[in-house]
């Protein structure tokens, strides 16, 4: 799939412009996907670039960006600190969210990943998290500029030498790390986890994976990436980190994807006055859903083999409820000229005992029961919200699914 690359700016934690890369397929990304890097690292990184550049390959737009005073940003290095980054990343994801969508995955190298396990909390609309040789404990960056503890605990500051450049690392910088929690945080992430560590890592040793990965709860997966550095110089090795977490994402991601022009020549257009499903091959339960000129996916949750990459069938029936009576109010008030400012319905579906449906003809076995909860929001007297409440059972889709109903079904080969 052909990728490109364009440059974008946001403001960071520290009101000043930050750097970013915004690598995206060509055409509608599948997902989105939030990239931090390493300690003094920036986002050109040939990790960071290669798998960013490879994910947007499999259909995930990637956001990578210079953390404050790091690469292009604005900013001073000698003023940020591992709360700084947090915060620098919460203001990338509220970026994405206002500009494009927001992010759905969190993906962290090194120093970053200990970050977005930290900012995860902080981005509500986040799926799944993954960390490739990331620290468990911020406090372990201390080991790049160990000779020059003793300086900044009693100076205040001192320059270090990392990669060749030379850092201003402040005290403010080692109490905030040294006071950052991370099991907690990780305890609380209730996200799918994704850990990548390389057993050889030199700089980050693979034990930091063993405690990220024992203070998080399931659903948690470790891969080991036997042989690799801890920037992954070998390209491969970046490749196989970009494609596993690409797989592993649609488990909990949903994703959207056009179809492509075998899978409409198979499927074939649907008439106006039909609705054509049709499995997708991807899965136990995936299929295409394509109504007119709409296409979406219709899945199983995840805790009964599907990869819950859309609704399920009641929960397109309880969708088709709540959209037929938002828009029957919205008809109706327009009609009546109320000031009918907004319209929210909840629908819920179970089954329950008919012996407990006090208004049920059936009397023994189950029923299904649509619980419908709707909110209506504007100037409007109790006589007209109660108005509102009794067209609400005249909405279509109500009224088809209380009437006696015949469903008719037919093999294709059957039809002429």
């Amino acid at each position: 799939m052909p990728v490109h690359s364009k440059k974008v700016t946001f403001q960071g934690a520290h009101e000043t412009s930050l750097d970013a890369r915004l690598d995206m397929p060509d055409g509608e990304p599948e997902a989105c996907a939030l990239f931090a890097h390493c300690f003094t690292c920036s986002k050109d990184l040939f990790i960071v670039s290669q798998i960013s550049r490879h994910l947007a390959d499999k259909g995930i737009a990637v956001l990578r960006f210079d953390f404050t005073g790091l690469g292009h940003s604005e900013g001073e290095f000698e003023n940020t600190n591992f709360s700084s980054n947090v915060a620098d990343l919460v203001a990338a994801a509220e970026f994405m969210e206002a500009e494009y969508e927001a992010p759905s995955i969190l993906i962290g190298h090194s120093f970053g990943g200990t970050a977005v396990l930290k900012a995860a909390a902080d981005i509500p609309q986040a799926k799944a998290v993954c960390t490739i040789g990331s620290p468990f404990d911020p406090a372990h960056v201390e080991q790049v500029f160990k000779d020059k503890l003793s300086e900044i605990e009693e100076e205040g500051s001192a320059d270090v030498e990392i990669a060749g450049r030379t850092f201003s690392v402040e005290k403010h910088f080692l109490d905030d790390i040294r006071s950052t929690e991370m099991e907690g945080a990780i305890g609380e992430l209730k996200r799918p986890l994704l850990i990548f560590h390389s057993p050889q890592d030199k700089v980050v040793g693979v034990d930091n994976a063993r405690l990220i990965f024992q203070a998080a709860k399931h659903p948690k997966s470790f891969i080991s990436l036997d042989g690799a550095d801890h920037l992954l110089s070998n390209k491969r090795d970046a490749q196989y980190v970009a494609e596993t977490l690409a797989a592993w994402s649609t488990r909990y991601v949903q994703y959207r994807r056009e179809l492509t022009d075998e899978e409409r020549e198979a499927l074939g257009e649907p008439r106006p006055d039909e609705a054509l499903v049709a499995e997708t091959g991807e899965g136990k339960f995936m299929n295409h859903v394509i109504v007119g000129r709409h296409h979406f996916f219709a899945d199983e949750p995840a805790s009964v083999g599907g990869n819950d990459a859309g609704p399920d069938p009641y929960d397109l029936v309880a969708a088709a409820l709540g959209a037929c009576t938002s828009m029957t109010l919205r008809m109706y008030a327009e009609r009546k000229g109320w000031p009918l400012e907004r319209v929210q319905v909840r629908v819920n579906h179970d089954k329950i005992h008919a012996g407990d449906c006090a208004h049920c003809e059936k009397e023994k076995g189950k029923i299904d029961k649509l619980t419908r909860a709707i909110r209506v929001e504007g100037d409007l007297d109790d006589a007209q919200r109660k108005r509102l409440l009794e067209i609400a059972d005249r909405c279509p889709v109500h009224q088809t699914l209380r009437r006696e109903n015949v469903i008719e079904s037919s093999l294709e080969s059957d039809l002429e």
